[in-house]
């Protein structure tokens, strides 16, 4: 697995340097809400991100141990991408961010399944989703 070079050693700038732009986490926020997907199906997302910048960035997230990159079953060609467990550990992170944002950013769509469900219990949300995906990383690894 290849890594990241690191501006410092301060955890939170090393972690900026893995995830820190502004597609990354919308790749994990997509792998968290639909468990895996393609390549193609990144590109049809609402946020519109460029091809060569997603490639990029699946590269980025595959060499830091974020997510898995799979055989598509029956398609050499096709990728199928999920989570590993160090991507899950990034759940509740985004769980933060979107709840902050619902909060203090106008005009965001507070009204997602998934946020309602983590309004009503963040810690029964955050268990069931996480144990939900590490439970198809072991039964795929």
């Amino acid at each position: 697995m290849k890594t990241t070079e690191m501006r410092s050693d301060c955890p939170i700038s090393s972690s900026l340097d893995i995830f820190g732009d502004k597609w990354s986490l919308l790749i994990v926020r997509d792998l968290m809400l639909h468990k895996s997907r393609t390549y193609g199906d990144f590109t049809k997302s609402a946020e519109k991100i460029a091809t060569n910048i997603l490639a990029n960035r699946l590269q980025l997230l595959e060499d830091n141990g974020i997510i898995i990159k799979l055989p598509y079953p029956g398609n050499k060609v096709k990728g199928l991408y999920r989570l590993s467990p160090k991507g899950v550990d990034l759940i509740p992170v985004l769980i933060e961010i979107a709840l902050w944002g619902g909060k203090n950013i106008p005009d965001t769509d507070n009204s997602s399944p998934f946020l309602q469900e983590v309004k009503r219990n963040k810690t029964k949300f955050l268990k069931k989703i996480m144990d939900n995906l590490l439970e198809e990383e072991t039964n795929i690894g």
